[in-house]
């Protein structure tokens, strides 16, 4: 939701960061690899026990991760870079639920049913990005949700932030992800008739 709501706000800045990374030469690819290397410091840094450096790495990968799109869309995309893009936030998000798992894995039940309503809600997703004939500014077309990739990095954070009331932030996130993968398997019917 806030991703597609909220990004007409902070696209000035993810602009200015684009033009900057476009004048020092680097590619849309080069930065969503920046942004994986910064992602994969998120759980590091959990792990050695430095959760506010964990908490930086993952905003400022997720600033990237909106700023390598934006160089894509000025000076062209290819495919592959949107591939890596998927799967590279995948991996990071799994990174993060691993993490906190083996550090609260009193919770671990918690964690495997987040795990897989993410997985249901990113089939949805994908599937129909794929088999979509409507376009949109990004490589395939984008479904809208309650849960986007911020309101999973606000949850994450909460997590931890808020150790003490983590299983309270699995429920309602998990709860989330549920009714955005409602949402989007209402619009897919809908759309792909």
């Amino acid at each position: 939701m806030l991703d597609t709501h909220g990004r007409k706000y902070v696209q000035p800045l993810i602009k200015v960061l684009a033009d900057i990374f476009i004048k020092i030469g680097l590619s849309a690819n080069q930065v969503t690899i920046i942004a994986f290397v910064l992602g994969l410091c998120v759980p590091l840094s959990i792990y050695l026990g430095y959760p506010l450096v964990g908490i930086f790495f993952l905003w400022v990968s997720g600033l990237l991760d909106a700023v390598d799109g934006t160089i894509a869309r000025l000076k062209g995309s290819n495919l592959f870079g949107g591939l890596m893009d998927i799967t590279f936030d995948r991996i990071v998000e799994i990174g993060m639920i691993l993490i906190l798992a083996i550090k609260y894995p009193e919770n671990n039940l918690l964690f495997l049913l987040l795990t897989s309503s993410i997985i249901i809600s990113m089939t949805i997703f994908l599937t129909v990005g794929t088999l979509s004939s409507k376009v949109s500014e990004k490589s395939f077309y984008y479904q809208a949700g309650l849960a986007e990739r911020t309101e999973g990095f606000i949850f994450f954070t909460g997590m931890i932030l808020f150790p003490q009331y983590i299983k309270i932030i699995l429920i309602i996130f998990i709860l989330i992800i549920i009714i955005t993968a409602g949402q989007r398997m209402i619009e897919a019917k809908k759309i792909l008739k």
